[in-house]
């Protein structure tokens, strides 16, 4: 009794819903050949699913499933058949029929499938799309159903919550939706249409996250290169240090086979190219050029201009950016570039660092040479003392002994020796002619005999002056007195020699001192360009582009990482 009246204004309202009911659209070429018989095969075999066998399967589903509902007649199964066929044409989703069937087994309504529990749903006057009527369903899920399914609460016995067992009034038989070709066609059409949309706007969020992480910061700095960048000119030099050729020609080894190469002043040339980009060089550069005065100009950019009252820190950064030293150590070339704001200054930078680098190059072995200086200077000035004290002793010697040439005496002496002997000699003669008289002269015999005997005794006493000395004098005899002095001057003569050498090793010294051995030797020398080296506006564009993109990249892969590692 109380479901006709539902049923009527059912069947009142079913003409309107009829009318309300989209019209079947007309099919795309896509759904026309979906549509459009395809051969399987398997020729004319016919299958249990084919059109008939279907639905005589879906027809004794119906019947099995009404088993418990009262039989229809012809009218109402061709009334409830438009009916579904007209829901079917709705479009429905599987989200809707799903709810749907769910509030019908709510209310108690025996649906064979999802769309006859939204006619049913209907047909009770129950709207099963309504927002109240899902909100009812999502509150209810939370309550126990009745049997009867009334919907009320349960009483609260343990076996309310526990799943009811279905009785025959409710079969579970299989869902008679079954989509045709048109319709599983407009479901792979929406398909790809999502997929399409959604990779639309995955794209339209890529597009706008490179246009605000890649290409605005590439147009600001665009903007800055072209139209703000202060233009800046670049002097250029090279320069090289070169070694003095040594003059002696016997040099060999590692020393002559390095002397010609680079190699050969390494050493020199790094410690050059050190001291250009130190405080130091950038200090100096400031009191005699006026570095800082010159990068504060008002004129320059914010970007490239010092500040007022800049610290040396900062000074000397922009030393570091506006200085660049390059060495080659396969050449042995330090190449210089000197950035400023305008050419005459560049160029004026450029001389006064070559001028610096020169000094330290002479600053370099000035140590060396001073050492040996030194050392040259003590040799010589010992081996002059001991000169000295050799010739004091040589005469010392002469004035103790009373001996001025020891050689001198003894010659002297063998002189006299010798004349005494040859009178001694004609003596003995004439005695013995003498005495060969039968009757001789014994006055002139004893005459002659007394002369020899006066030419022996002087005779010996000279020889003994050469060899015993004069015991009264309290002096030695001539030849150690000549030994002593031989003694003496020959120390004097190797003094003399040694002093000769230290003051030629002196000399030398001082030439090598007075000479440059390492100078500094300019290959290109810096002039003041004509037109402005920086900014290269348009390769520092791209760079910056670049420079972005890769940055963006490297955080989007590490992002897409890190979201892949936490997600799984």
């Amino acid at each position: 009794m109380r479901r006709s009246p539902a049923a009527g204004s059912a069947q009142a309202g079913q003409p309107d819903r009829q009318a309300q009911a989209p019209r079947p659209r007309r099919l795309n070429a896509m759904e026309e050949a979906a549509l459009e018989p395809q051969e399987d095969g398997f020729g004319a075999e016919p299958f249990p699913t084919a059109t008939g066998a279907g639905q005589a399967g879906r027809a004794g589903a119906e019947e099995g499933a009404g088993k418990a509902a009262p039989a229809l007649s012809r009218e109402e199964a061709l009334s409830r058949e438009e009916e579904l066929d007209a829901i079917r044409k709705e479009g429905l989703t599987g989200r809707q029929l799903r709810m749907a069937r769910r509030l019908a087994a709510r209310h108690g309504l025996a649906a064979t499938s999802d769309y006859d529990a939204v006619r049913l749903l209907r047909r009770a006057g129950i709207d099963p799309f309504q927002r109240s009527t899902m909100l009812e369903l999502v509150s209810a899920e939370g309550e126990a159903a009745a049997p009867g399914g009334a919907g009320a609460k349960g009483t609260g016995a343990p076996g309310d919550k526990l799943p009811q067992v279905v009785g025959d009034k409710q079969p579970q038989l299989p869902s008679k939706d079954v989509l045709d070709a048109a319709s599983r066609a407009r479901s792979i059409m929406e398909i790809q249409l999502d997929i399409a949309r959604r990779r639309r706007r995955k794209i339209l969020l890529l597009f706008t996250r490179l246009a605000f992480f890649v290409l605005l910061p590439t147009l600001i700095a665009g903007y800055y290169y072209f139209s703000v960048a202060t233009p800046m000119y670049a002097t250029r030099s090279e320069f090289v240090i070169q070694t003095a050729d040594s003059g002696g020609g016997g040099g060999g080894g590692l020393g002559s086979l390095f002397s010609g190469s680079g190699l050969a002043t390494s050493q020199d040339s790094i410690t050059v190219q050190s001291f250009l980009t130190s405080r130091d060089a950038m200090l100096r550069l400031d009191e005699e050029v006026g570095f800082k005065a010159h990068f504060s100009n008002p004129e320059i950019d914010p970007i490239q201009r010092l500040p007022e009252g800049a610290s040396n820190e900062d000074a000397y950064r922009l030393y570091k950016r506006n200085v660049k030293i390059g060495y080659d150590p396969s050449e042995g070339i330090i190449k210089m570039e000197v950035i400023a704001a305008d050419p005459e200054t560049s160029v004026r930078f450029s001389e006064a660092l070559i001028r610096y680098a020169e000094e330290r190059v002479d600053h370099l072995t000035q140590r060396k040479r001073e050492d040996q200086m030194k050392g040259a200077r003590e040799s010589y000035e010992e081996a002059e003392a001991k000169m000295l004290a050799a010739q004091e002793e040589v005469l010392r010697l002469q004035e103790e002994m009373g001996v001025l040439d020891a050689t001198s005496e003894s010659a002297a002496i063998m002189g006299q020796i010798n004349g005494f002997e040859v009178q001694l000699l004609e003596k003995k003669l004439q005695l013995a002619q003498l005495e060969a008289n039968p009757r001789p002269n014994q006055a002139r015999v004893e005459g002659v005999r007394g002369d020899i005997q006066r030419l022996e005794a002087v005779i010996a006493e000279l020889r003994a002056k050469l060899t015993e000395g004069d015991g009264a004098s309290g002096n030695g005899s001539l030849a150690a007195i000549q030994g002593k002095l031989a003694v003496a001057q020959t120390n004097m003569e190797t003094r003399i020699l040694l002093m000769q050498q230290a003051l030629q090793q002196l000399e030398t010294a001082r030439i090598e001192a007075n000479k440059q051995t390492r100078y500094l030797e300019l290959g290109v020398r810096p002039v003041a360009p004509d037109e402005a080296t920086y900014p290269r506006a348009l390769e520092n564009t791209i760079l910056a582009f670049l420079i972005f993109a890769g940055i963006y990249l490297m955080v989007s892969l590490t992002a897409s990482i890190l979201r892949e590692q936490i997600s799984s």
